[in-house]
């Protein structure tokens, strides 16, 4: 197991580990979370051995082997399969000596040699190799195209299929979703499920990391919090905690004020000196409790358009595509204020190619493209951090869109994006991904758009400012089409979901489930069916009778557990159904019922999440379902 016992690490000035203690067990999955800056990062370097403790102790079982996922990819010749297999390197080790052997003729040390690739599994290795690469998106055609030849986000999907690829004991994960798309995202989740080895997972997709841990570990305050459960659970127990440790900082608060008053009343009066004294002594001896820190660091909200136009955009039979090639034929899609629209569908399927019509980059082929003059678009995407200028703080970008706004008023603003104090005049260029994307979301929120694209919006961003944007969308008016892989900012901002596929724009009439359970069919019918000629011999008719009430008396309980979950579903959904009402109401906004339209959002989302996973339920208990009815077939 690793074990790391009161432990102190620094790094400049700052201390990200202060007599911290942490035991992680062999074959755990562990989400490792906490605000940006932490030192999340710096333990995986200190468990890699990148890093020491200043005090304390670190233990990790000898002979164990770590994978990772590197952070550079050198633009080279070789092919993607061949460097995806240079992540084995005992692999590679024992191929060269085989190579040496044959040179050599040694007819002993060949079979040795061959005896121990075949152990370590080295002959379907490049079949793993291949499946790795295809689930991570790459087509046969590009697992045999130069590294060189392919950008930097499917670069670091190389890497990371050099990772996974490891035979390994301990398997470290820092943001290995930034560069995914939602269906490679699925298929990593089930991989990752599947592993046999320790898991240490930083990731700032909650739906993905509370679908593959069962422990969480919250790096705060320079200590390590370990949680048993998923991510949801670990919010749960510490929002308690939270409320409870308020309580006792408070109680402590008027204890100190009580005895300090007393200090200072009678400290030189030599009557109570001593009482005095003891009191002195008992406020240094204090533990000094931390107030608990519920609120976010972030608070961006959208500002009301200038106008909501309705339609905003009008597509009659529109086709779209590059030069004499159509990607997409026939859309029909208008967007109206009040629409939260999420784009579905297959890397390559042309998913960029509409968000790109819709932002004006690319002109429809033919059919009718109306937007409407009052249309006012914001774009997000992660390429627009690049045109940032570098040298330049955050208040300059702001006082270019605003040069009429008062300089508090730009400043407060910034604020509510985590841009505060010396930041707000920092030049841009040092900035990390996420604080860049930060200021683009700033940006683009000041202009008051009344249409919003949002292209892999939370690329980058931590849990907090994921959440934050969550919550901002819930009020925007206007319409908003969001591609991204976050299940659930998807599951929260969106009410219809669009697929693209095969050249077509149509709705998807379901949820993210759904859509996982198409890729899944689709994945299944891709594949090439087999001859099978056997023919199932007929089964006695009292066999049956018997093998039907075997199967009732297991399902039933299954279906009654589905019914419940049904029941609770229908009051949910009615539930869900008021509060919408309720938001609907243009007086909730006012400034005087900021606290009742809170309660509201809070509800819902509580709600939402509730759906969620009673949905999640029902469909665990339809998979056993399927799975007894599937033996029963079988038997």
């Amino acid at each position: 197991m690793i074990n790391i016992s009161q432990a102190q690490l620094i790094r400049g000035t700052k201390t990200l580990l202060d007599d911290a203690d942490l035991t992680v067990y062999p074959g755990h999955k562990v989400g490792l979370v906490g605000a940006n800056g932490t030192g999340k990062s710096s333990l995986l370097a200190l468990i890699l051995g990148n890093l020491q403790l200043d005090k304390g102790d670190f233990n990790l079982p000898a002979g164990w082997q770590i994978a990772t996922v590197a952070q550079e990819t050198p633009a080279l010749e070789v092919s993607a399969l061949e460097y995806v297999l240079d992540g084995d390197v005992e692999f590679r080790q024992l191929e060269a000596q085989l190579n040496q052997a044959q040179e050599d003729n040694d007819g002993h040390n060949i079979a040795l040699i061959h005896g121990k690739i075949d152990a370590i599994g080295g002959y379907a290795i490049r079949s793993r190799a291949g499946a790795l690469l295809a689930g991570l998106g790459f087509s046969e055609t590009e697992q045999s195209s130069p590294v060189k030849s392919f950008s930097g986000g499917w670069r670091m999907r190389l890497n990371l299929a050099q990772a996974l690829l490891c035979r390994s004991d301990l398997l470290l994960l820092d943001e290995p979703t930034n560069h995914l798309d939602l269906d490679t995202m699925y298929w990593l989740e089930g991989w990752i499920k599947a592993y046999q080895g320790t898991l240490i997972l930083i990731s700032h997709d909650r739906d993905f990391i509370d679908g593959i841990v069962d422990e969480i570990v919250h790096v705060e305050h320079a200590k390590l919090n370990y949680y048993k459960g998923n991510y949801s659970a670990f919010e749960r127990i510490r929002a308690e905690r939270l409320s409870q440790q308020q309580a006792a900082f408070e109680r402590q608060q008027k204890e100190r004020a009580h005895m300090q008053s007393f200090v200072d009343r009678f400290r030189y009066k030599a009557s109570k000196a001593k009482q005095a004294q003891s009191r002195l002594k008992a406020l240094e001896k204090m533990a000094n409790l931390l107030p608990s820190q519920v609120d976010s660091q972030f608070h961006m909200a959208f500002r009301e358009p200038d106008a909501l136009p309705n339609p905003l955009v009008t597509m009659e039979n529109v086709s779209i595509g590059y030069g004499d090639k159509t990607i997409l034929s026939e859309v029909k899609l208008n967007l109206v204020p009040g629409a939260r629209i999420g784009l579905l569908g297959r890397n390559g399927a042309g998913k960029s190619t509409l968000i790109k019509l819709l932002t004006g980059e690319l002109a429809p082929k033919t059919g009718k493209y109306q937007p409407n003059p009052g249309l006012n678009i914001g774009y997000f995407a992660q390429h627009q951090i690049e045109f940032l200028s570098l040298d330049d703080s955050p208040l300059q970008h702001m006082v270019r869109l605003a040069p009429n706004a008062k300089e508090l008023e730009l400043r407060n603003f910034l604020g509510g994006f985590g841009f505060n104090g010396d930041m707000a005049l920092s030049a841009v260029g040092p900035f990390s991904g996420g604080e860049k994307a930060r200021l683009v979301l700033a940006l683009l929120v000041w202009q008051k758009p009344n249409v919003l694209l949002l292209d892999e919006p939370t690329n980058h961003l931590d849990l907090e400012m994921r959440h934050a944007l969550t919550m901002a969308l819930q009020t925007f008016e206007g319409a908003m089409v969001i591609v991204s892989h976050d299940r659930h900012l998807l599951r929260l901002s969106c009410s219809d979901y669009y697929l693209v596929d095969q050249g077509a724009v149509k709705p998807f009439q379901g949820d993210l489930d759904d859509y996982h359970q198409w890729l899944l069919d689709a994945a299944k019918a891709a594949q090439p069916v087999s001859d099978d000629n056997n023919v199932k011999p007929a089964v006695d008719k009292k066999l049956q009778k018997r093998l039907e009430a075997e199967l009732r008396q297991k399902v039933s309980p299954l279906r009654k557990q589905q019914i419940k979950l049904e029941t609770q579903q229908q009051k949910i959904t009615s539930r869900l159904s008021e509060l919408e009402t309720e938001l609907a109401d243009g007086s909730l906004y006012e400034a005087e019922n900021k606290a009742k339209m809170t309660k509201v959002l809070n509800e819902r989302t509580e709600l939402t999440q509730a759906m969620d996973e009673s949905e999640m339920t029902w469909l665990e208990l339809q998979e056993q379902i399927e799975v007894i009815e599937q033996e029963f077939t079988l038997s």
